[in-house]
């Protein structure tokens, strides 16, 4: 409050104002802060304290933002449902007996439910996108290397990127200008010129050609999401863009290849955690004792499962059959991307194959739970930028429809994510907040705009 009083009097005055002067944004809480505890959702973290901020935290604070609180997600940011947080689940606005997608689901919830009109997420499998897609919301996953990750707690460090989550493109577009841009601390970070973004929203996709991806579209898909999407698919073309099927055969590989990269690189990040140098500490009569204990009682099931799978992959007479094949497999995915965007500015399919799920449905069957991302996990084994935005609702719950991008070409995915916003009013509905349950396609009115 006391720093939104300083900002209100820097406007009485007339002084000149950086770009979030006063807004409220949350930030989900596997990204360093130094006024709140950094848990990541896990208890073996509990609440420690970072002494130093993110760079993406720092240049919130820089532009003028306040942050006003972090926000919860599945453990180490491994999870599709927000149901493996330590300090218990997240639930959905449209739909309170319904999950907001994971691992950004408090960031996504928050933003659907106009507790703030910003958020940060964080996207290594489809994080931003598929809650985003759950809640309604506006969820940006960058070129990988276009955001910082200094100061992310690393889950899998080729994939995790840093975005933006907001009630509509432009917001989006006006954070993703804050927090884009070189860091030298991060070595990942890419130096690339950082374009206007808010000038790329002119509200036309006049001349652009966008794929459908053919393979996003078959078995698995609930037809009203297919429904919803394909539709959406119409308002481009009437827009004036052209619309044509592109082929990405690999996307079936996707989701294996994924969790062999993510679960080893996790595997390796994850060995910090022993109660020594930081977080929790379990007494034992040894040091290996200590380890164990530590581990065994800080970890979640879900952790412990990706840490298992990850070690194996990564063990002696496994490591060329399942990483390094993996590795092979990821460059194929990527190529997939590179020949599409031979032919068309954009890939359009869905952001997931199912609206969302009712706590519990699928969290005992990890196969299950994992095929939530499996259009978004592509993106992220690609590097590729990404946006998830509103395109209907499917019994009465949204429907998150996503456009890729060429690598560092944001403006571009934000162009038509923004005309197609324009022609649209999915954006405008607001779930009811009502206590019921919800779930019948919101109201129809503003959302708080930055």
């Amino acid at each position: 409050m006391q720093d939104a009083r300083r900002w209100d009097d820097r406007y009485a005055r007339g002084d000149g104002l950086p770009p979030l002067a006063g807004l409220p944004v949350a930030v989900k809480d596997n990204m360093c802060t130094t006024d709140f505890p950094t848990t990541c959702g896990s208890r073996i973290l509990g609440r420690w304290m970072s002494p130093y901020d993110a760079t993406v935290v720092a240049r919130l604070r820089e532009a003028g933002a306040i942050v006003i609180g972090k926000t919860n997600l599945d453990e180490f940011a491994m999870g599709s449902s927000t149901e493996n947080s330590a300090f218990g689940p997240t639930r959905n606005p449209w739909d309170q007996g319904r999950v907001p997608g994971g691992s950004s689901g408090g960031s996504a919830a928050a933003v659907a439910a106009s507790f703030v009109p910003l958020a940060l997420g964080s996207d290594t499998g489809g994080s931003i996108r598929q809650p985003a897609g759950f809640c309604g919301i506006v969820g940006l996953k960058p070129t990988y290397g276009r955001v910082s990750r200094y100061g992310l707690v690393a889950f899998a460090s080729s994939l995790d990127q840093i975005g933006p989550m907001a009630g509509t493109v432009a917001d989006a577009a006006l954070l993703l200008q804050v927090l884009a841009g070189r860091d030298p601390r991060d070595s990942t970070s890419a130096d690339v010129p950082v374009p206007d973004y808010a000038k790329a929203l002119n509200g036309t996709v006049r001349g652009l050609r966008i794929g459908l991806a053919r393979e996003a579209f078959g078995e698995g898909l609930q037809p009203a999401v297919r429904t919803a999407v394909t539709q959406a698919a119409e308002v481009l073309k009437g827009q004036g863009a052209e619309v044509i099927e592109v082929a990405m055969p690999t996307i079936a590989y996707a989701l294996p290849t994924y969790y062999l990269l993510a679960t080893s690189e996790a595997s390796s990040n994850l060995a910090r955690y022993d109660g020594v140098q930081y977080g929790l500490r379990v007494p034992s009569t040894d040091l290996y004792g200590m380890y164990t204990k530590t581990r065994r009682e800080g970890f979640g099931a879900e952790v412990k499962r990706r840490i298992m799978l990850g070690t194996y992959a990564l063990s002696a007479g496994y490591y060329e059959g399942f990483f390094l094949k993996a590795q092979r497999v990821r460059t194929l995915v990527r190529r997939d991307f590179l020949q599409a965007f031979e032919r068309v500015d954009l890939v359009l399919m869905p952001t997931s194959p199912t609206v969302p799920f009712r706590f519990g449905e699928k969290v005992d069957d990890p196969l299950q739970m994992y095929l939530a991302d499996v259009y978004t996990i592509p993106v992220n084994l690609a590097g590729l930028p990404g946006i998830s935005i509103p395109c209907g609702f499917a019994d009465g719950l949204p429907v998150g429809l996503q456009l890729i991008g060429r690598s560092f070409e944001e403006e571009t995915v934000l162009r038509a994510a923004h005309a197609y916003e324009q022609a649209t009013e999915w954006h405008t509905r607001r779930p009811p907040l009502d206590g019921d349950g919800g779930g019948r396609g919101g109201t129809t009115q503003p959302r708080g705009r930055a």
